[in-house]
């Protein structure tokens, strides 16, 4: 009921068309219960022989009046399916929007143990049963609850006495229901789950697929595949048996009630204790009620699967957020670029520590490089300045603004970064280079992507800048991708730059080329390099040694040399040069 109530709550935005189902509703059930009084009227002429009523036209009066009522029955049908499917539809619109616009604000740590077709599978799969629920559950659950009420009391108005023999298996069906419930969710959850993995292992296998081919894994994949496939299919079929069991059960059991009504109540007429054509009205009726009994037993399978899938919907939404923003949070404006990190340690795991007592000044206008071994916290320190991340201990200041202080728009606003795993959207060059800077013009996206010596080999392809990349751009080579991204982060042209790896992925030559035009670029901001080519630090204001999550030693290319330590050994090896 709680999470009913949350639905329905998060569902205010549509409660006048919710309400008008339920006008719906109400009109259709009210149709429903009146036309066996009709029924009941023209039997009952029918047996008296009323020549005088029949000769009136009351028989015909009474079919048209019939007719009018089904008439009635069906258009209060037609409001409460159309207008129920569009709430529920419309909500569901709204609820994957919301999901969405959640995932974008959870931090990066809610990504660490969650699987990309999990979450997908949640926002596509989990929403559509939500539908479900809105659209046919909660409606079909007040329609057959209401109808079982009204025509329960209609019969008891009728005979008491057969009411009540004709309704005595009414407590085997509640107990059966119950019973029902408590097995059947705990499958759906399973069910669900296993879909979830599957859509996981599916985007995973697409994704990889030039691994698979590449290591022959072909026979591996399809297994992992199969059994994810298969053990959805057996949960759902188990939910299916028991559902087969219970539908059987409740059937029989509504079944009885009319054996009742037609032997205790054939009795009762033969000694004229009821007139027939209430005899007749009661089995009219009597049909009517175990329909609506057999239809719950129908609901309550959609109702757990929905239950499940609200379950896992609302697992996002309430999700914690770990970097949260304040209520009254800074805005940043005529940054300069003073970066400062005061004693920050900084773990994913506790007790393993990524960086220890990190304190370090960057003067606004520096290039900094951030070297050691793999593993030290390079790209976690970057991570933390971007704030994907808070510091455990310590704080990490903006011209001297605690970054936990200010608004994350206005810090991200004055960021560039070129990341290490570059992604490329499925759209254009021209879409994807001026993605941080939406309103550039062609030309200054041709500018920026000559800075990364990437307008070479764009003119070199058939549609140029109108190129689409694919997904994650795989129709680029990993050079080309890194310099489109280059030409993106130059382009959006913020007093903060990071360069994560930035030229890994492209040849010496070409490395050198950015390099010499990146120098202009760098120019009066802040610049924060990760890298392994001395080449690109070398020209470092400041170059941060780190090792085992501690700063070792700090200094200039040339200083660092000198010393003899880590950064030294490194370069010596060559893992620097």
């Amino acid at each position: 009921m709680k999470l009913l109530f949350a639905l329905v709550k998060a569902a205010r935005k549509y409660w006048v068309y919710l309400i008008i189902t339920l006008v719906g509703i109400i009109g259709s059930i009210a149709a429903s219960l009146y036309a066996p009084q009709v029924v009941r009227q023209l039997t009952g002429m029918a047996i008296e022989g009323d020549r005088a009523l029949i000769d009136n036209g009351y028989a015909l009066r009474l079919g048209l009046l019939l007719a009018g009522v089904y008439l009635l029955q069906a258009g209060f049908t037609f409001i409460r399916s159309y207008y129920s499917h569009y709430a529920a539809w419309k909500f569901v619109a709204d609820l994957r929007t919301r999901l969405y616009d959640r995932l974008q604000v959870l931090s990066l740590k809610f990504y660490h143990d969650k699987q990309t077709g999990q979450i997908m599978s949640r926002v596509v799969n989990d929403t559509n049963q939500v539908e479900i629920l809105i659209a046919h559950a909660v409606p079909d659950i007040l329609v057959n609850v209401a109808m079982l009420v009204g025509i329960a009391a209609i019969l008891f108005v009728m005979n008491a006495e057969l009411a009540l023999f004709s309704l005595i298996t009414m407590p085997l069906l509640v107990i059966l229901s119950v019973i029902f419930a408590k097995k059947v969710l705990p499958i759906f959850r399973v069910a669900q789950q296993i879909l979830g993995e599957l859509n996981a292992n599916l985007q995973d296998n697409i994704s990889g697929m030039k691994e698979i081919q590449v290591f022959n894994q072909h026979e591996r994949e399809l297994e992992k595949i199969d059994t994810s496939a298969q053990g959805h299919a057996n949960a759902i079929l188990r939910s299916l048996r028991l559902s087969a069991l219970y539908g059987g059960s409740v059937q029989y059991l509504s079944s009885i009630g009319t054996v009742i009504v037609i032997a205790y109540g054939g009795y009762m007429a033969l000694q004229g204790r009821i007139p027939v054509e209430d005899i007749v009205a009661f089995l009219l009726y009597l049909g009517m009620f175990f329909g609506p009994v057999t239809a719950l037993a129908r609901t309550n399978e959609d109702l757990q699967t929905a239950i499940a899938s609200s379950e896992r919907v609302f697992e996002i939404l309430d999700a914690d957020i770990d970097v949260k923003e304040k209520e009254n949070a800074h805005e940043l404006t005529n940054v300069r670029g003073d970066i400062k990190f005061n004693n920050v340690s900084f773990h994913y795991i506790d007790g393993q520590d990524v960086l220890e007592n990190i304190t370090v000044e960057i003067k606004a206008g520096e290039r900094i490089a951030l070297v050691g071994p793999t593993g030290v916290g390079k790209t976690t320190f970057v991570n933390l300045l971007n704030r994907f991340y808070d510091p455990i201990e310590g704080e990490v200041t903006l011209d001297g603004h605690d970054l936990r202080d200010v608004s994350l728009k206005s810090l991200r606003h004055h960021t560039s970064n070129v990341i290490q795993d570059v992604f490329l959207f499925n759209d254009t060059l021209s879409a994807n280079i001026g993605y941080g800077a939406p309103d550039a013009s062609e030309a200054e996206i041709i500018a920026a992507s000559k800075v990364a010596h990437a307008d070479d080999f764009i003119c070199q392809l058939k549609d140029g800048y109108d190129t689409m990349v694919g997904e994650r751009g795989m129709r680029l080579s990993g050079g080309q991708k890194q310099r489109v991204s280059i030409a993106r982060a130059v382009l959006r042209n913020r007093p903060i730059l990071i360069l994560d790896e930035a030229t890994a992925a492209v040849d010496v030559e070409t490395e050198k080329l950015i390099r010499d035009a990146m120098d202009s670029v760098m120019e009066n901001r802040t610049t924060v390099i990760i890298a392994h080519r001395l080449s690109t630090i070398k020209k470092a204001d400041k170059i941060i040694v780190l090792n085992e999550g501690r700063i070792e030693d700090i200094g200039t290319h040339d200083e660092l040399l000198s010393r003899g330590g880590l950064y030294a050994h490194m370069t010596e090896i060559n893992m620097y040069a």
